[in-house]
């Protein structure tokens, strides 16, 4: 990828591409698209970028209310990150999910967009509760990476460095990136489409911590489920999701706000 080809990126997913877990909807959302977005920012600093993201969309949604409007934007760079909502559903299709991220990869590589996505970390690993559904994500991987290979969209391999696992990765609730994660899946996305001075640092493991105090593995799980598992079994038995209401994030192509506009937009 040229560098005179970074003008127009666009983001395409959910809660993660959205950026939950790096701010929060008073201080504004941050995530590893908007880092992505800076990394391209340096490679040409007449980026434009538009985030269409919402949280709690199934890669089904995500293609049918994201897709078109992407392609209207004409970009030159997108990311399509989604599937995990699918991953957690009680009926789970995974050639079905891989199918809408493939149409995705398919029509804007098509139209001239270099695409690149991620695969996705075992949960298990994170959220022992989640061990039934580590399969599923292996599948899903593989299938990721063949539609990718098809349409030569780049891969960020989120799924493999062991750093992936560290708990300082992520939020308590465990699905969404920490501020940490969010910066690392955007290195591994600059490394993936080669972004100049971009490299394999975001593999490596975070510096040590002291160890943590011990205490029950099974409170804690407990704790988890109450707080996040809890919450989110309520909102799917009331036919509900928490991005019900909300609008793409970002829907128009703007240049890159930069760390003191955030500062003084709470908010936005």
């Amino acid at each position: 990828m040229p560098n005179g080809e970074y003008l127009r990126y666009v983001a395409l997913g959910d809660s993660q591409t959205e950026g939950l877990g790096d701010g929060d909807d008073t201080v504004g959302l941050r995530g590893f698209a908007d880092r992505f977005a800076e990394h391209l920012t340096a490679a040409n600093p007449s980026l434009l970028y538009a985030n269409l993201a919402v949280r709690g969309r199934l890669a089904g949604q995500v293609r049918a209310e994201q897709l078109g409007p992407a392609l209207e934007l004409r970009p030159d760079v997108a990311t399509v990150v989604a599937g995990v909502n699918d991953i957690l559903r009680p009926r789970f299709d995974a050639a079905e999910v891989a199918g809408h991220l493939e149409e995705m990869f398919a029509a804007l590589t098509a139209a001239g967009a270099h695409v690149a996505t991620v695969t996705f970390p075992d949960l298990s690993v994170l959220v022992p509760l989640a061990r039934p559904v580590a399969p599923r994500i292996a599948d899903l991987n593989d299938r990721i990476r063949a539609a990718a290979a098809r349409h030569q969209v780049a891969v960020a391999e989120t799924a493999r460095p062991v750093a992936v696992t560290d708990p300082r990765m992520w939020t308590t609730d465990r699905l969404h990136a920490s501020p940490v994660g969010h910066e690392r899946i955007a290195a591994a996305l600059a490394h993936a489409v080669g972004l100049p001075g971009s490299d394999d640092t975001w593999t490596h493991p975070l510096p040590p911590r002291p160890a943590a105090p011990g205490g029950s593995t099974v409170a804690a799980e407990l704790r988890w489920a109450a707080a996040f598992l809890g919450p989110w079994l309520g909102r799917r038995l009331r036919g509900r999701s928490s991005g019900d209401g909300r609008t793409a994030k970002r829907p128009a192509l703007l240049p890159l706000a930069t760390a003191a506009d955030r500062a003084d937009s709470p908010g936005a």
